[in-house]
C-alpha cells in the first residue's frame, strides 16, 4: 500500500504538466506560461504529416504561432517592411534552413489573390488544384430578362400564361377581391388543372371562407378542383362545410326552378324562367335553362299565330287536319314535330320553321330526321319523305343516304302505312343482305326477297319462296323466269 502511494507521488511531480492546487501562483507570468504552451501545442495538429521534423517559424526568428511572434507581426505592420529581412533563422538545432527573404505573410497582395503564403494555411481550393495565384474577377450584374419573373406588373391573363410554362410569378400583388377573381377565371378558361389549384390555394389563403364559397358557386369548375384538393390533402373539416354549402345551394336553386311548375300563366311563366337564368347554376345547367326560356317564347309566337290562321280558316292544313291540343309548355321534340306537320314547307327566317328550330336548339341530324319522317309519314306526304333522304354529290349525282339507317325508315314508314312499292324502295337500300331480306319477307316485299336470292344465285330458296306467292301472279312469273336462265346458263 506505501509502495503504490509512493508511485503516485512520483508520478505527479514526475509529469509535466502538473496537478491542480489551491497553491498555485495566480499571476498574470503563470498565465502567459500556460497560453504559450497551449498555443504552441496547435504545431501539432496544423503541420503536415511530411513536416513533422520541421518547426514553422516566422522572418523575425519565433516559431509561428507563439505569443511573441504574434506580438512582432502585429507590431511589424507599422513598420518599415525592410526591417529584420536580412536575420538569419538560427535557432539551437542545426537542421534549420534558411529561407529567401520575403514580406510577411499578412499582406493587401495576398489578400486580394486570395491566397495565404502560409503552405499551412491553404484555402480549400488552392489545396485541390495546383494552379497559381488565382484571381477573382467582380460579379457581372444579371441581365435584366433574368428579372422579368419577378415582375409585379403582370395582368392576371399574363400571370396564368407564364404559370402554365412553368415561369415564377408571385400572387400577392393581386389584392383587391376583383383582381383575384379574374386571376381565377383566367386561370380556368387556360384549362391547366395545376394552374387552377395553384390559384386556388392562393385564394383559400387570402380570402374568408364565407367570400371564396360564395364566389365558387358560380364557378362550378373551380370548385370541382377546390374540392378534389381538399379530399387529397385530407382537410376534412373544410371540405364538410363546402360539400354541405353547395348542396343546400343546389337545393335551393332546384326548388325555385321548380316553381315554374306552378305558375299558370304563360307570361309569368316565361318572365320567371327569365329570371332563373341568373341563378347559380353550373354552365351546362344554365344553358339548358336558357334554352327552355327561348322555347318557352317561341311557343307563345307560333301558337297566337296558328290561332288565328286556324279561327280565320285561311289555312288548308289546319282544315284538314285540326289541332288537338296547344302547343305552349310541350317538349322540344313535340314543338318540332308540331313544326314539321303544320310549318315544314316555309323558310328559315321564320320562328315556326323546322330548320329554324334545328338551327337554334342545335338538335342533331338524328333526331330531327326521325321526327320529320315521322311527321311527313303521318301525312303521306311520300315526296318529302324522298327529298329527306336524297342527297348530291359535288359531281350532281343524286344518292340516298340516312344517318339513321334504312332498317328505322322502313319500321317507321311501315308504322304510317306506306304503300309496298314506297316500302320496297327503301328496303332496297338496307346493306345487310339478311336484314333486308327479313324486312322484305316481313312486309312482303316480294320483288325485293326474289331479286336478293337471284343475286345469291340461290336456286333451292328461290323455289321455296315460289310456294309463298300467289299461283299465277307476276312474283310467280317472275320467280320461274330466274329459274329457267340459271338452268340454261349451266349447260
Amino acid at each position: 500500500m506505501s509502495r503504490a502511494r509512493a508511485d503516485e507521488e512520483e508520478y505527479w511531480h514526475s509529469s509535466k504538466f502538473r496537478a491542480f492546487t489551491f497553491d498555485d501562483e495566480d499571476d498574470e507570468l503563470s498565465q502567459l506560461k500556460e497560453s504559450k504552451r497551449a498555443v504552441n501545442s496547435l504545431r501539432d495538429i496544423v503541420d503536415d504529416d511530411d513536416d513533422d521534423d520541421l518547426e514553422r517559424v516566422s522572418w523575425s526568428g519565433e516559431p509561428v504561432g507563439s505569443i511573441s511572434w504574434s506580438i512582432k507581426e502585429t507590431a511589424s505592420s507599422s513598420a518599415s517592411s525592410l526591417e529584420g529581412r536580412d536575420s538569419s533563422l538560427q535557432k539551437g538545432s542545426s537542421s534549420y534552413a534558411a529561407f529567401p527573404k520575403q514580406v510577411s505573410s499578412y499582406s493587401l497582395s495576398s489578400l486580394f489573390k486570395g491566397r495565404n503564403k502560409l503552405p499551412s494555411f491553404q484555402s480549400l481550393s488552392e489545396a485541390l488544384s495546383d494552379t497559381g495565384v488565382k484571381n477573382y474577377a467582380p460579379e457581372l450584374r444579371r441581365p435584366k430578362a433574368d428579372y422579368k419573373d419577378y415582375s409585379s406588373d403582370w395582368s392576371p391573363k399574363d400571370t396564368v400564361r407564364r404559370m402554365q410554362r412553368g415561369k415564377v410569378c408571385s400572387l400577392e400583388r393581386f389584392r383587391s377581391l376583383q383582381d383575384k377573381l379574374v386571376l381565377l377565371d383566367e386561370a380556368v378558361a387556360g384549362h391547366d388543372g395545376n394552374v387552377i389549384t395553384a390559384v386556388l390555394i392562393f385564394l383559400k389563403r387570402t380570402l374568408r371562407r364565407e367570400i371564396l364559397f360564395r364566389e365558387l358557386e358560380v364557378r362550378q369548375v373551380a370548385l370541382c378542383h377546390l374540392i378534389h384538393f381538399l379530399k387529397e390533402t385530407g382537410e376534412q373539416k373544410l371540405l364538410l362545410d363546402l360539400l354541405r354549402l353547395c348542396f343546400f345551394s343546389l337545393s335551393l336553386q332546384l326548388s325555385q326552378y321548380r316553381e315554374h311548375l306552378n305558375i299558370q300563366d304563360v307570361e309569368k311563366r316565361r318572365e320567371f324562367l327569365k329570371g332563373c337564368i341568373g341563378l347559380p347554376f353550373s354552365a351546362e345547367d344554365t344553358s339548358h335553362i336558357q334554352d327552355h326560356y327561348t322555347l318557352l317564347e317561341r311557343q307563345i309566337i307560333i301558337e297566337a299565330n296558328d290561332r288565328h290562321l286556324e279561327s280565320a280558316g285561311q289555312s288548308e292544313i289546319f282544315r284538314k287536319y285540326p289541332r288537338k291540343a296547344s302547343i305552349l309548355n310541350m317538349p322540344l321534340v313535340t314543338t318540332l314535330f308540331y313544326s314539321c306537320f303544320y310549318h315544314y314547307t316555309e323558310a328559315e327566317g321564320t320562328f315556326s320553321s323546322p330548320t329554324n328550330l334545328k338551327k337554334t336548339f342545335k338538335i342533331p341530324d338524328k333526331q330531327y330526321v326521325l321526327t320529320a319522317l315521322a311527321a311527313r309519314a303521318k301525312l303521306r306526304a311520300w315526296d318529302d319523305v324522298d327529298a329527306l333522304f336524297t342527297t348530291k354529290n359535288w359531281l350532281g349525282y343524286t344518292k340516298k343516304k340516312a344517318p339513321i339507317g334504312f332498317h328505322r325508315v322502313v319500321e317507321i314508314l311501315q308504322r304510317n302505312n306506306a304503300p309496298v312499292q314506297v316500302l320496297q324502295e327503301y328496303v332496297r337500300l338496307v346493306e345487310d343482305v339478311e336484314t333486308r331480306l327479313n324486312l322484305a319477307t316481313k312486309y312482303k316485299c316480294h320483288d325485293v326477297v326474289i331479286e336478293t336470292y337471284r343475286d345469291l344465285k340461290d336456286r333451292i330458296q328461290l323455289t321455296a319462296y315460289k310456294c309463298k306467292v300467289e299461283r299465277g301472279s307476276a312474283e310467280e312469273e317472275k320467280i320461274n323466269s330466274i329459274l329457267n336462265n340459271m338452268v340454261r346458263n349451266t349447260y
